[in-house]
């Protein structure tokens, strides 16, 4: 898009990322598949001092003297979540996320968010794109490259709770990881949601025979062959988080967990695989919050790096999913195990999905051109 030193760049709508491609799970499963090789190779880098920060984000007082300063009430956020990727992307890129619960309100999502994408030679803007669909397919496709390594290949039934985007998209990969599932089990807060939820489903996944409303968290886990936790919710008591008990897991589930999740001492045995979508995401993480760290980030690996510093759990039984989509490392190795995945959510995903869609935009002439200038006024 670019004839230096005339820089034009492409502006991509919500609609202009659905006519490219976003919504494409199976494809989006593949990128993520492909980008987790590139994680494990060391060709990427993201912010922080050992390259693996989520990102920068702004923190709200408590009290504050400004009278029109947000509060930290509950997904109040700003953040900045910058990215490169080499391998077949060999771009840029960063996502900028402003976040509210109280927009449910005013009937809008809980996030908005916008992404640029960059030349990673020049650092020109390749595209500015409408990114809240980009986040929730690359969020969804990681528990579906989890899937895909780590759950029976006989899965049929889905447990979910949260019906909301998370799960949504996280029922697709799944699906396009296991074409075997029939059956989905779900617990919401509110009626709306659920609605949302089963009219969806009934919409894209005719192949779902039977959807099952069900009341606690028991019944979202047991003789469930995957597993998801997708409900948002106040951060700060591990002890409200959502709990997994062992007693209530099947013999060979796969549990994906990309938001609150709390486990019984029972699933803290190392009988229990436990795989992180990237080691190093996490003690980034352990490092930039207070102690324990679960309380301020309530994902189960940080649960787990709370654990290692208690002594509670050995380095050695943590294991890396870009290890296991490389070879590196085992994959489901039989039929009885029991895995544990926490997804956290990295901005190197949402640069090569990006990438993806920019590409498949410019080849089908999808999206505005937009000048950033013919000439800059200050070399």
């Amino acid at each position: 898009m670019t004839g230096l030193p005339k820089i034009d760049f492409l502006y991509l709508s919500e609609q202009d990322m659905i006519r490219a491609g976003v919504t494409d799970m199976p494809a989006c499963v593949d990128c993520m598949e492909e980008m987790f090789a590139l994680l494990h190779q060391g060709d990427y880098r993201m912010a922080g001092p050992n390259s693996d920060s989520h990102g920068a984000m702004v923190v709200f007082p408590e009290n504050s003297p400004f009278p029109n300063m947000p509060k930290p009430t509950a997904d109040r956020r700003f953040m900045a979540m910058p990215a490169y990727l080499g391998g077949n992307f060999c771009t840029a890129g960063v996502k900028w996320y402003g976040s509210n619960i109280a927009n449910r309100d005013k009937d809008l999502p809980r996030s908005i968010l916008m992404f640029t994408l960059n030349d990673a030679d020049t650092g020109a803007p390749l595209a500015y794109m409408s990114a809240n669909l980009l986040s929730a397919y690359r969020t969804g496709a990681v528990p579906g490259v989890g899937a895909r390594h780590l759950a029976r290949k006989d899965s049929k039934v889905v447990g979910i709770l949260g019906p909301g985007v998370m799960a949504r998209t996280a029922l697709a990969a799944f699906i396009a990881a296991c074409p075997n599932i029939d059956t989905v089990r779900v617990k919401a807060r509110g009626q709306k949601s659920l609605d949302v939820f089963i009219a969806w489903v009934k919409e894209h996944y005719p192949q779902i025979t039977k959807i099952e409303i069900v009341d606690d968290l028991e019944a979202v886990v047991r003789d469930c062959d995957i597993v998801t936790y997708c409900a948002s919710g106040e951060v700060g008591d591990p002890e409200t988080y959502p709990i997994v008990k062992r007693e209530w897991v099947k013999p060979g589930a796969f549990l994906a967990m990309p938001a609150l999740c709390e486990i019984d001492e029972a699933m803290k045995a190392p009988d229990v695989r436990k795989v992180l979508d990237n080691t190093g995401l996490y003690e980034a993480w352990y490092e930039e919050v207070p102690k324990p760290a679960h309380r301020t980030i309530p994902v189960i690996g940080v649960k787990f790096m709370d654990m290692l510093a208690e002594g509670s759990m050995k380095r050695e039984e943590l294991e890396d999913l870009g290890a296991i989509v490389a070879g590196d490392a085992p994959g489901r190795t039989n039929d009885e195990e029991v895995i544990l995945m926490s997804v956290g959510g990295m901005p190197v995903e949402d640069v090569a999905w990006g990438t993806v869609i920019y590409r498949n935009a410019v080849e089908k002439g999808i999206g505005q051109k937009l000048n950033l200038w013919d000439e800059p006024a200050l070399r």
